[in-house]
């Protein structure tokens, strides 16, 4: 017999975040991609902050202010860059080459997290992690494409990513989720209103080789303002959920679930667009999975290994 203890605790409560977090964000990426054809990516920002920005500071009111502001500042950052890494590249790259470059990202949080929070790696996590990327190759296939250059931008969003993970487990856990949510979002809009204004100012005429990046807003319909709605209600469950998940101990434990985007992202693809996966990309499914539950049984292996006799066996 084993005591679980509340780390362990705090851990399972973890997974089933960010778990929720990433079906969360596969139905919005899907709810993106479906409105891309019809609204800039700078438009589905600022609109969608509009709404989440008031609602997140009605709930956190005056503890907005934190001592620490410049590491959330700079979780806040990376994650912007992030998005603007993922959808930057995109015009260049197939999505599938951007999603197997993006799922690095839980090997970048492995690493940082093992430097510097001296989290415990042992062989069981670098053997799931390795599996889920190599599920991650099964799913997306990026040989077929080929290499560019090009794939190196969602490498650097995947190590962006990490970095925003690592610094929420180290410099932010002790910030409410909902607070880390505020600045987030506020940060996006700041963003999503910057390149607004800049391609109105700046008039190349590259609007049309990169509508979604650089185009002008279209005109709203009431179809739009719809999947507005529900953007900034995914959002609210995406930045609350994100923050709260990798404030849980045992982040490389948080960062192997997180691989779960891409099971989730099949089941949007086909609900939404008709996308049925081969053998192939079930198979990578299977080993996304699998690699999450030996990191799930490797910690509960180490609990165990350390509290054999907590009640008197």
């Amino acid at each position: 017999m084993f005591s679980v203890t509340s780390r362990d605790t705090s851990t399972m409560a973890g997974v089933g975040t960010i778990l929720a977090t990433v079906f969360a964000m596969a139905l919005a990426d899907a709810f993106v991609k479906y409105a891309s054809a019809d609204m800039s990516l700078w438009q589905i920002y600022v609109l969608r902050s509009l709404l989440v920005v008031p609602l997140l500071a009605l709930l956190v009111g005056m503890r907005v202010r934190v001592p620490r502001l410049g590491w959330v500042m700079l979780r806040s950052l990376s994650l912007a860059l992030m998005y603007l890494g993922i959808y930057g590249a995109l015009p260049k790259l197939d999505l599938s080459v951007v999603a197997a470059s993006l799922y690095t990202a839980p090997l970048f949080i492995t690493l940082l997290s093992a430097t510097f929070l001296r989290e415990t790696i042992n062989l069981r996590h670098w053997i799931a992690i390795l599996m889920g990327f190599l599920g991650v190759l099964l799913v997306v296939k990026p040989g077929v494409s080929g290499f560019t250059p090009y794939a190196l931008i969602p490498v650097g969003a995947a190590f962006l990513y990490a970095i925003a993970a690592v610094l929420t487990r180290a410099k932010c856990d002790d910030v409410e989720a909902p607070v880390l949510a505020f600045w987030l979002n506020l940060t996006l809009l700041v963003f999503g209103v910057s390149a607004s204004l800049f391609i109105v100012l700046l008039q190349t005429g590259e609007s049309h080789s990169y509508p979604f990046l650089l185009g002008y807003w279209s005109q709203m319909h009431s179809g739009d303002w719809v999947v507005i709605g529900i953007l900034a209600a995914l959002m609210l469950v995406i930045s609350i959920g994100l923050a709260r998940a990798y404030q849980s101990p045992r982040t490389h434990v948080i960062a192997t679930f997180d691989y779960a985007f891409l099971i989730f992202a099949a089941f949007w693809g086909f609900i939404f667009f008709g996308e049925v996966p081969d053998l192939w990309t079930v198979a990578g499914i299977v080993l996304i999975a699998s690699a999450g539950m030996i990191v799930l049984r490797a910690g509960v292996i180490a609990v165990e290994a350390k509290e054999p006799h907590r009640h008197g066996t």
